[in-house]
């Protein structure tokens, strides 16, 4: 059993970033010829959402360390961009992704299932070839940077963004789950990176709107938390995301005084990024602050105190910018005032740029950073990977319980289906239409009837023989809080105090968040199926229909700690 401890000493870990002497003298020289202005600007990672010529005329003006980007529809927009910015740049610019896989992909790439339904196979092997897909598809596309794995723990079963992000409320499955992951993307030449720091999921609320707050006793942090960040180290992840998440006990145990302080962001805060990430876990890779729009740190301190506060405090790059021209100017005037110290910017641009170099973005061609796109398509959807996904996605789904044994289900009793949906929506740039019309489709072809559920029309026993109910909300920032929303499905918060499930027989179908049973506990029948992809619902039907069995295991307590829901 493990044996929870304090981290109270330095302790040594491997560097990540090391790299040969040919490597370091091109850091040191083009370190050494930057401008402040220049230096300033290689700590921003700027975002890219349209693939326009006029999105690369603007960011490539400010030649920032990174370019992230985001999904979108046009596969030949995407490789000329990003060869565009890649060809203007003076200093190779990282190219970073949220590969996180369920709704959040591209839509020419393999759709591969998300954290949580990658879990949910239960079986590394899988989760290691999953990973290997994303890692030859992504460098066909230019990414060197992964904002992944997620390590945060699904234990605040309400949290709107950890949910599908995350890897289950096990730390022994997520740790496991993640190494694999790290171990497969940094074998194929692209940075992993752990997040959020210092780990959320036992606040319920979102960072994305709020500083959360980890509210473990740092025995506790140190048995969960700290064990994961600790192993991933050990293993030689190349950097980790300081998220706007608070660790009191840490700041406590240091400053016993701290007031406010003890519930400052990572972001900020010296004392988790410095004394407890670097000096007592040993973390030698490169730290990356959380998106620096988001309101867990633009609610913490006024916007030109922020944007040199968080390189001071120990970050080595800036994410994103509500305004970047703006930004690097309070980034340049922290350097002349004093709140950036030399050293500070010293020390952040020296590992940014080292890990370019590690990864080798000094030496490769254009062609070797993003192939000629008939390549690239080659590259992408092979038919072995497509199988192998959609098998993935099969292996995922999650009978949670049927206690009224309605499955499988068969036009000779159940011809007649009512669908009530709500599809979802995705904050991501570039996150495709949300539909359910690829699981009709399935059900209609097998012989059912389907039908829309009617707000004025009530269903009943005499014209209805399954209602199913399908909820695609998948964990997506700045929703607050997710829950199967009656009062949307029925017509009106009036009609949402009528069930019909002592009435008809009822199917209630997870698309995303796997905790909706706490919304509906008197429901027989749940499933979990984490992603509305297309190939999530199509292997459903199969499922229901009894072509194939689930083989799901849940990675998270679907019944909430709730005796009540198991009924």
């Amino acid at each position: 059993m493990y044996a929870p401890s304090c981290p109270t000493e330095y302790r040594p870990a491997p560097d990540p970033l090391v790299i040969d002497a040919e490597a370091r003298a091109w850091v040191e020289r083009t370190r050494d010829a930057m401008s402040v202005e220049e230096k300033v600007a290689q700590l921003f990672i700027l975002y890219s959402r349209e693939d326009s010529a006029a999105e690369t005329d603007e960011l490539t003006h400010l030649a920032p360390g990174g370019i992230h980007r985001f999904p979108t529809g046009d596969l030949t927009a995407a490789w000329r961009e990003t060869r565009a910015v890649l060809e203007r740049a003076k200093v190779p610019p990282i190219i970073s992704g949220d590969i996180e896989g369920g709704s959040i992909s591209y839509p020419f790439v393999t759709p591969v299932p998300n954290q949580l339904g990658t879990a949910a196979c239960d079986d590394l092997d899988t989760s290691a070839e999953l990973a290997a897909i994303v890692a030859r598809e992504c460098r066909a596309l230019g990414y060197d940077w992964s904002f992944m794995p997620n390590i945060d723990l699904n234990v605040a079963y309400r949290s709107a963004i950890v949910g599908t992000r995350s890897y289950g409320d096990d730390a022994d499955r997520v740790l496991a789950q993640a190494r694999t992951y790290v171990r497969v993307m940094q074998e194929h030449g692209i940075a992993a990176t752990a997040k959020h720091w210092p780990g959320e999921g036992y606040d319920a609320r979102d960072q994305h709107l709020v500083t959360t707050v980890n509210p473990l006793t740092i025995d506790e942090w140190d048995a969960t938390y700290g064990r994961m960040y600790r192993t991933l180290i050990d293993d030689g992840i190349m950097t980790v995301m300081s998220a706007h998440i608070a660790l009191p006990s840490f700041v406590r145990m240091m400053q016993p005084d701290a007031g406010r302080e003890a519930f400052a962001p990572a972001t900020v805060s010296r004392l988790l990024n410095h004394d407890l990430l670097r000096e007592r876990l040993g973390f030698r890779g490169l730290i990356v602050s959380d998106a620096t729009g988001m309101g867990g740190l633009t609610s913490w301190m006024e916007r030109a105190e922020t944007v040199p506060a968080v390189i001071e405090n120990g970050c080595d790059a800036f994410l994103f910018s509500r305004e970047a021209p703006q930004d690097m100017a309070f980034m340049l005037d922290g350097v002349r005032s004093g709140r950036l110290s030399e050293a500070r910017l010293e020390e952040a641009v020296t590992r940014m740029l080292t890990l370019k170099a590690r990864l080798g973005l000094h030496r490769r061609t254009l062609d070797e950073r993003v192939p000629p796109l008939d390549r690239v398509r080659e590259t992408l959807r092979t038919p072995a990977s497509l199988a192998f996904a959609t098998k993935a996605a099969g292996d995922s789904l999650t009978l949670v319980k049927d206690t009224q044994a309605l499955l499988p289900i068969a036009p000779a009793r159940n011809r007649r289906v009512v669908v009530a949906a709500d599809p979802g929506w995705s904050f991501f740039f570039g996150a495709p239409d949300r539909s359910f019309a690829p699981f009709v489709d399935e059900l209609t072809a097998r012989g059912f009837e389907v039908r829309d559920f009617d707000q004025d029309v009530a269903p009943t026993s005499q014209d209805c023989d399954l209602l199913i109910y399908l909820i695609g909300q998948e964990a997506t920032p700045s929703l607050g809080e997710i829950h199967v929303d009656f009062a949307k499905l029925h017509g009106g918060p009036r009609k949402a105090m009528k069930h019909f499930n002592k009435e008809v027989p009822t199917l209630l179908v997870s698309f995303g968040q796997p905790f909706f049973l706490y919304d509906a506990p008197n429901f027989s029948t749940y499933i979990n199926a984490y992603a509305g992809l297309p190939e999530n619902q199509r292997e459903l039907v199969r499922r229901l229909v009894g072509e194939a069995p689930f083989t799901g295991n849940s990675p998270v307590d679907a019944f909430c700690g709730l005796e009540q829901l198991r009924w």
